[in-house]
């Protein structure tokens, strides 16, 4: 039977990374992943992240969608066309299927990210 998972009752090993040489664009930002949640089809995915600041492009596959809350620190979403969204604690945002730009974490941050990736049928 399904059991409801409360983040901060986990015991989830952080994943660390950078963003790859060739995507960066400002530093070198240590990245840490909780991944608390992965659904059986591997689909849908939820947990905590941090960053340092630093930039770097990003690109979503196309059937990849990102929701998250911002529960520390700013960062700034930058489009192809140069639009810019920035989001602080509190505040939240979704980086739909396809996106292609920058990703700027200004402040040192954290949020709480639900990521679905739906297979191909």
């Amino acid at each position: 039977m399904p059991s409801i998972i409360a983040f901060h009752e986990q015991d989830t090993a952080a994943e660390y990374d950078h963003p790859r040489e060739a995507r960066r664009l400002d530093g070198n930002p240590l990245r840490t992943t909780w991944n608390h949640f992965t659904n059986d089809s591997g689909e849908v995915f939820s947990g905590v992240w941090a960053c340092e600041k630093g930039s770097w492009r990003i690109e979503f596959g196309e059937r990849e969608d990102e929701f998250f809350f911002v529960t520390e620190g700013r960062c700034r979403v930058i489009d192809e066309a140069g639009k810019a969204v920035e989001v602080g604690a509190g505040q939240s945002l979704v980086i739909p299927a396809g996106f292609k730009g920058v990703f700027e974490v200004i402040e040192p941050m954290k949020k709480h990210y639900v990521i679905v990736d739906r297979k191909a049928v």
